[in-house]
């Protein structure tokens, strides 16, 4: 699948332009650990999968991870990009376990992105080229802020990774940096 038929199926079911922004943050996003973690040949597949990953949620938020298999599937989509986009709602939606290092990056960077973009807008200089790991921190403590963005699910897919929380955040942090003002 190239990236114009994933943008043209994404866009076939999302429409709203705050879904949209972050589907094309947590493609850039997964294209920048892909490089990162040495996955540079398999870049192109991380970021269809992070533009993907949340195919159904606009229109059917009751069945996130789950209509979109079905959804993929009735398109003859690989099972494998199918596997890894509906994986990021283990232990919520679906029982489907990350599984590949691209798995767990996503599982823990599409809430993240989403609490770092938060605290940006937050911020004098609406930025994220000066943002500095405590002040996520500090708002990643507050229940309160952007109570959407499961801290939980932020937690747990460090521990899949096998890294520090403060780790996972700097490096989201680097990897939006490259891409976002």
């Amino acid at each position: 699948m190239t990236r114009e038929e994933a943008w043209n199926l994404l866009t076939e079911y999302n429409q709203d332009e705050f879904h949209l922004k972050h589907a094309e943050t947590v493609e850039n996003t997964m294209r920048y650990f892909a490089a990162k973690l040495g996955y540079e040949e398999e870049q192109d597949f991380w970021g269809i999968v992070g533009l993907l990953h949340d195919l159904d949620f606009e229109q059917y938020p009751d069945q996130h991870c789950i209509k979109e298999q079905e959804i993929m599937r009735e398109r003859g989509i690989d099972e494998r990009l199918i596997h890894a986009v509906a994986s990021h709602g283990y232990g919520i939606t679906v029982d489907i376990k990350p599984e590949h290092e691209m798995e767990k990056v996503l599982y823990a960077v599409d809430e993240l992105t989403g609490l770092i973009g938060a605290v940006v807008i937050m911020r004098p200089s609406k930025s994220v080229q000066d943002l500095e790991l405590k002040s996520v921190k500090k708002k990643f403590k507050n229940k309160n802020f952007a109570a959407g963005c499961s801290r939980e699910v932020i937690e747990r897919g460090a521990e899949m990774l096998g890294w520090e929380l403060d780790n996972l955040i700097t490096q989201t942090i680097e990897a939006l940096r490259t891409f976002q003002d």
